[in-house]
């Protein structure tokens, strides 16, 4: 056993698999830099200024809402030009810009600093779509489930686990410290890519470059591809819907006592570790049955794991149901991905995932809104419900979206069942 395993590891790798490698690290920590301030940057903000709760607020939400805002405007330009120059430039681009602009935040005196630096991170984005679009298109087809899966768990799962990260390291060296520390990470991952990613890419000329219609309009199925896109939308909403709440919710489950910042940041947590563990097994499987099988089921999981949060009465419950979630989330992102690789062409591989990251950006957005405005109206339990409803409104479309697929390919299957049970039958001479 120990033999196999040491031989597992010295083995020579495909070029693509090293990229696989070095890009989990690379959109782990791309998503604990996107991540990492949520638990106190309201706190951070307030160091600023002398502001009343009012002030505070409408700042805080201007911050957190920038970054996004500028994501889903600027992704689509980042992504013609992936397409122009290559996905490794883009990747070196938004390391290394994300690196200083977070430097940068530990820096400011002013509110007005902190968000104009939240806006150019939002124009730095783009390191997860162009990790995608590269892996996407230098993998082997039959192996692209379980690789994206498992890229897909390097920015979910450091998604969700930065605002626990970035709890502690606020909590053990402040404020201004933590943002230095994400700096030197992110600049220790531009040089990792810079010096590790390989790339086979031939550049296309901007007079060969196909306008977004005529991409879409070629597309063997636009319908898949635009109802990945709102999918990924939907998702992101749903996973973020509740994301204004969490930390009261909890504090009512604990009537008030307890570490509520603690615990909370261990239950946002929770669904990054179960995402970590199944995204590859999903992915393998998607690569046998069908992504759009796994998304389905995914959605249907998500919603019923929803509607029992509005009945939980203590965290314990909660936290199960939420390790739950990231099961689900395991089934959806990387089988979103999946299914754009397969009914994509290669050549605007960057447009396509930088379309679907604009849409994953608006969810962003889309999501903390309906969760505060269904809370101020129907409670912190009325989220939930509404969360539930609208998964499984994108259970619906997907199933829409994708009936031509399964129908294909049932199709197929009966072809070739009845050619074999041909080639089977005993010849008469």
């Amino acid at each position: 056993m120990l033999a196999k395993i040491k031989s597992q590891i010295a083995r020579p790798r495909a070029p693509w698999e090293k990229n696989l490698v070095v890009l989990w690290f690379g959109t782990f920590m791309a998503g604990i830099g996107f991540s990492l301030v949520m638990p106190f940057m309201s706190l951070y903000i307030d160091t600023l200024g002398h502001f009343s709760n009012q002030e505070l607020n409408f700042w805080s939400g201007i911050t957190f809402s920038s970054t996004f805002l500028v994501t889903t405007i600027i992704s689509p330009w980042w992504g013609k030009l992936a397409d122009q120059k290559g996905r490794k430039l883009m990747l070196l681009r938004a390391s290394l810009g994300m690196a200083v602009v977070i430097g940068l935040m530990g820096a400011v005196t002013s509110v007005y600093q902190l968000v104009a630096l939240r806006f150019l991170q939002g124009i730095f984005s783009g390191y997860i779509s162009n990790a995608t679009a590269l892996v996407a298109t230098g993998t082997p087809r039959e192996k692209s489930g379980q690789v994206l899966g498992t890229l897909a768990t390097g920015s979910v799962t450091g998604t969700l686990l930065g605002p626990l990260l970035g709890g502690v390291t606020a909590s053990a060296f402040g404020y201004r410290p933590t943002f230095f520390i994400t700096a030197s990470i992110l600049a220790l991952v531009f040089l990792l890519s810079l010096i590790f990613v390989h790339e086979e890419f031939t550049p296309v000329e901007k007079k060969d470059m196909q306008p977004a219609k005529e991409i879409l309009k070629n597309l063997k199925y636009p319908h898949v591809i635009i109802g990945m896109f709102i999918t990924t939308m939907i998702i992101q909403a749903s996973n973020n819907s509740i994301s204004p709440i969490i930390s009261l919710y909890i504090r009512q489950l604990l009537h008030g006592h307890g570490n509520v910042t603690l615990i909370s940041g261990i239950i946002a947590s929770i669904p990054g570790i179960a995402t970590l563990i199944a995204a590859p097994r999903f992915g393998r499987l998607g690569d046998r049955i069908g992504s759009e099988r796994i998304l389905a089921i995914g959605l249907l999981m998500a919603m019923l794991v929803y509607l029992p949060m509005a009945f939980v009465t203590n965290v314990w419950q909660l936290a199960a149901l939420r390790f739950l979630i990231g099961i689900s989330d395991a089934c959806l992102l990387p089988a979103v991905q999946s299914l754009i690789t397969k009914y994509s062409p290669q050549q605007a591989a960057g447009r396509i995932f930088s379309y679907n990251q604009s849409f994953q950006a608006t969810g962003n957005v889309i999501g903390p809104l309906i969760g505060s405005s269904v809370s101020s109206m129907l409670g912190y339990r009325g989220v939930f419900f509404s969360t539930s409803v609208l998964v499984f409104a994108n259970f619906l479309l997907v199933r829409h979206n994708t009936a031509e697929i399964k129908e294909k390919a049932e199709h197929e299957t009966e072809i070739y069942s009845e050619s074999t049970d041909v080639a089977e039958q005993p010849q008469k001479h």
